[in-house]
């Protein structure tokens, strides 16, 4: 799958296959890797508990119920600390580099100025990662034997499901601190459904999305405060039938962030968000036609 030598005995990233795909979803869990290769370990300046911060916490395993359902599921191995592939291609951060970077990378976006580009230079909370500055090509190497393997196999299997069913869904994976709070009362919300403000899927799939969870008893809140990143924005195309929502999941539902263990309330969540998922599976095509932009 990839030739990157700290992936070597390790599968960099797999695709979870069902018997046979049965709907028009490909679902993608980009951030929850936990294989930290030990020459990475040995290259950070964090113990093995900090260096997981940016992680979303078994959310491979939270929408793990997608696959029987009839849709494969692309899941990261690597962790989001080595390598963010919801970012652009080249965002890279000049302070994290021995040597000056080539002309096509980009140093100026909000990401890389947070520290969090394709190649992370901190964990959540502005930690540093690395105890001395890298190479150049040691970036480079990441972005050619995983990141561009992962987006070209995330891009085959949209492409296969929308020649098969003629529109594919794709829905990002992902999770939030337990601390986000939103609005002038810091409203704390359970999911957030991320649609680049109406422009990566159908107004009809996006608010569908809220009306199932909120009907489960969720407190549900659209775009803010994330509404969607770089892979969310890159593959939604509803007017070319291809669809992109960014999920995430509050972690204090279901998880321990100290500790990084899960909550006895893991499973029931785990079960929620099936039948979230098959609800959303069960929408009429018409949802997936209707390619008016909800208003910001």
């Amino acid at each position: 799958m990839n030739c990157d030598p700290d992936f070597s005995e390790h599968p960099a990233f797999e695709v979870r296959q069902p018997a046979e795909q049965r709907v028009p979803f490909v679902f993608n869990s980009p951030h929850s890797g936990r294989y930290y290769p030990p020459r990475f370990l040995a290259m950070s300046r964090l113990d093995a508990v900090s260096i997981r911060r940016s992680e979303d916490y078994f959310v491979d395993e939270l929408f793990s119920g997608a696959v029987p359902l009839g849709a494969p599921m692309l899941m990261a191995h690597f962790p989001r600390a080595y390598l963010d592939v919801n970012r652009e291609p080249y965002e890279l951060d000049p302070r994290m580099f021995g040597e000056r970077l080539p002309p096509y990378a980009n140093s100026r976006s909000i990401r890389v100025a947070g520290g969090l580009g394709t190649v992370p230079r901190v964990v959540s909370e502005g930690v540093e990662i690395y105890r001395n500055r890298i190479p150049v090509a040691e970036a480079q190497s990441r972005i050619a034997n995983i990141y561009k393997p992962y987006h070209q196999t995330l891009r085959e299997l949209l492409a296969q499901t929308h020649r098969e069913f003629g529109f594919a869904v794709l829905i990002d994976c992902h999770s939030m601190p337990a601390s986000v709070r939103y609005g002038p009362e810091g409203v704390r919300p359970d999911f957030i459904v991320g649609d680049r403000f109406g422009t990566s899927a159908s107004r009809d799939l996006s608010q569908a999305a809220i009306e199932i969870l909120s009907g489960m008893g969720y407190l549900v809140t659209a775009n803010k405060p994330y509404a969607g990143g770089f892979i969310t924005e890159h593959y939604g195309r509803p007017l070319k039938g291809l669809h992109a929502l960014q999920i995430e999941v509050n972690r204090g539902l279901y998880m321990d962030e100290r500790t990084i263990i899960r909550k006895p309330s893991f499973p029931l969540l785990q079960d929620d968000i099936a039948r979230f998922v098959s609800q959303l599976m069960s929408l009429p095509d018409s949802c997936f036609f209707d390619y008016s932009i909800a208003a910001e």
